[in-house]
């Protein structure tokens, strides 16, 4: 049920975000700092209900931690997104394993 809830949240963000604007606002957005913001919330609001799942994926949040940390040095080197899903998940079910 959270995961629907999460999914409506971050569309209705996203929807409201790109309408708002296109809505109350007739001319091109000129402004660099609130096309700026424009553009970046959805991303925020998608980390900001994602990392506390990541989190609490697990009994233990140090092995949520330590998958967390092998999906950001995964991402830095460019790992694809299929990759850093699947190989994170095999590090915490193994880690949970022990």
């Amino acid at each position: 049920m959270r995961n629907y809830m999460y999914i409506v949240v971050m569309a209705v963000t996203t929807y409201l975000i790109r309408v708002i604007p296109l809505a109350f606002l007739r001319k091109e957005i000129k402004n660099r700092t609130f096309r700026s913001f424009l553009t970046y919330v959805p991303y925020v609001t998608l980390a900001v209900m994602t990392f506390p799942a990541i989190l609490e994926s697990t009994d233990d949040m140090w092995i949520s931690m330590v998958g967390f940390g092998a999906a950001m040095i995964m991402g830095y080197c460019r790992v694809s997104l299929f990759a850093v899903s699947m190989g994170c998940c095999l590090l915490v079910f193994l880690l949970q394993l022990v």
